[in-house]
């Protein structure tokens, strides 16, 4: 390390709103007074809550899950599809179909 370019690294305590102290080291050089702390915050604590407000987060959940993979006794999905293509063909009346193949 270069001599005089670093700031001093001091020995500090950190004080939490709980009570709770522990000791660190920062450049700061005074004690440190903070709102949240590892004690009482809760994500650490397990008392974390979700706020869900209007069902979001299950509309989330639903939109990205993993997609659940067809039993190996069921159809494949292409089959019904290609039956109803075939009736919507067969619905079209005889004008539509004449169009459809010049196209």
């Amino acid at each position: 390390m270069k001599a005089g370019i670093h700031p001093e690294y001091k020995q500090i305590t950190v004080t939490c709103t709980c009570g709770n102290k522990f000791e660190t080291r920062s450049t700061i050089g005074q004690d440190l007074q903070v709102e949240v702390c590892s004690n009482c915050h809760p994500f650490y604590t397990g008392k974390q809550k979700i706020v869900d407000t209007g069902g979001r987060v299950d509309k989330f959940r639903k939109k990205y899950a993993a997609p659940v993979k067809p039993a190996a006794g069921a159809e494949p999905a292409a089959a019904p599809k290609a039956a109803t293509a075939a009736k919507s063909t067969a619905a079209k009346p005889a004008s539509a179909k004449s169009a459809a193949a010049k196209a």
